[in-house]
């Protein structure tokens, strides 16, 4: 695939500088992001929420992958790359920013929209960044770099709930929660409280926002270099079949791909964000339970470390997908059978937790991989193929809730049987999946 870029600067050193300002994209993503995880119980509180209302915190801001991804494409297709990067940028802004009138008249169905805003502007962005970190340097190597970014972005998730819960929360707070809960307030002084607490996040999304302003317009001016996909020919001959693709559809391996990651992303946000509430089932409390998230994301940034090392010097991109594919099919069947008493960190715990949280580290290379896998020689359709990948990022909504439904109707721990099906066919995206270039075998044309 030929990729143009724009820049007169050295390819060296466009590579760096791209790779560069792509990784602190990344930050910001995971930054955005994993603050919905603090703002899920504040918004519950401040908002008056049950457990459904509140998750619709996830719902508004995942869905917009779904719904914006193609049209993403589109906006990236006749704008540009540095153009859409800033286009992105604003609607971050946008979405910050309708945080203040959301807070100010304390209406949640306002916040959702700029949750939306939010998470169109991230499509946007991730519909850029990913094919670039893709395509900017050897394709062999582009799971490492999609390594460091991925240490990027949950080095940003691990830190992100920590400054919120600064800027936002008091000591003090514990107790005026309670004093809400308890019901002996009147409605005039428990609203007066409410409007007081949630009208907390107005500066700091303010200055979030005004933040996401100026990276735009910083990038957009920046010396990043832009590829142009638009000079790619319509054809991709493969196996020396002289086939034309006029559709994303034509790409089966993308498709494929597309849905590797749906199911990917919802496997690692089973693995996060239930590990709590599966601990708590063995008597854990949340004091002691609350750091397990922090392991599954360490022990993804492990991963990450790892494939920056490995790929492609030691180990092929394709090997370390398949390696990680089938572990994380075995730490699932740990997660379900293992019934037994591990000390660690500190924390005795059942072993299925710990096979819970170790599920992060097949996690971190499974993404890295199924990306330059699932849109290689896609030509002048990158942009779209891309698109149609992160559309996949929905399984981060939808998966969950096959999960919750499973344990709902069973038991928290039956409830990862979701976690099965998900990785064979994983491992099988990994080992054949991926080397599919057609829906029906084509007849080899015979040079005369």
């Amino acid at each position: 695939m030929t990729n143009t870029m724009s820049t007169g600067l050295p390819t060296k050193r466009n590579q760096n500088i791209g790779i560069a300002i792509v990784a602190s994209m990344f930050f910001i993503f995971g930054f955005v992001s994993w603050i919905n995880a603090t703002l899920i119980p504040y918004f519950k509180i401040t908002m008056e929420l049950s457990n459904f209302q509140s998750l619709l915190v996830a719902f508004a801001f995942y869905i917009a992958y779904f719904v914006m991804a193609i049209p993403s494409g589109l906006i990236l297709k006749r704008v540009g790359f540095k153009k859409g990067i800033m286009l992105g940028f604003m609607m971050l802004a946008l979405g910050a920013f309708t945080f203040v009138p959301a807070a100010y008249i304390r209406a949640y169905p306002v916040f959702l929209v700029g949750l939306f805003f939010i998470g169109t502007g991230l499509a946007i962005l991730q519909t850029a960044a990913n094919p670039y970190v893709t395509v900017v340097g050897p394709i062999e190597s582009a799971a490492k770099r999609m390594s460091i970014m991925g240490i990027c972005n949950k080095g940003a998730g691990i830190i992100a709930p920590l400054i919120f819960a600064a800027v936002i929360l008091k000591s003090s707070d514990a107790q005026l929660f309670d004093l809400i809960e308890s019901g002996t307030l009147l409605d005039a002084e428990r609203n007066l409280i409410l409007d007081g607490l949630i009208r907390r996040v107005m500066v700091p999304y303010a200055v979030l926002g005004v933040f996401l302003f100026i990276m735009g317009i910083a990038i957009r001016y920046s010396v990043l270099p832009e590829i142009d996909f638009d000079k790619d020919d319509d054809t991709a001959p493969i196996d020396g079949n002289n086939i034309t693709r006029k559709r994303l559809i034509d790409f089966p391996y993308l498709i494929l791909g597309a849905f590797a990651i749906f199911l990917h992303v919802g496997t690692q946000v089973v693995a996060i964000d239930t590990i709590i509430n599966y601990a708590g089932e063995f008597g854990m409390n949340m004091i002691d339970a609350k750091f397990f998230p922090s392991y599954t994301l360490t022990m993804t940034i492990i991963g990450y470390s790892l494939g920056i090392i490995l790929i492609p010097k030691y180990v092929t991109q394709k090997n370390a997908l398949i390696f990680c594919t089938v572990l994380g099919l075995i730490l699932s069947f740990g997660v379900l059978f293992a019934n037994w008493e591990v000390t660690l960190f500190g924390h005795t715990a059942n072993a299925s937790i710990y096979f819970l949280a170790s599920i992060g580290f097949p996690n971190a290379l499974i993404y890295a991989g199924i990306w330059p896998l699932s849109i290689h020689n896609l030509g002048r359709f990158t942009n779209t193929g891309s698109s149609l990948l992160i559309m996949g990022l929905s399984g981060n909504a939808i998966v969950p809730l096959v999960y919750g439904a499973i344990a709902d109707g069973h038991s928290l721990r039956a409830g990862y049987w979701v976690l099965i099906p998900c990785f064979i066919y994983l491992v099988w995206f990994a080992i054949h999946g991926h080397t599919i270039n057609y829906w029906r075998k084509p007849k080899t044309i015979r040079q005369s």
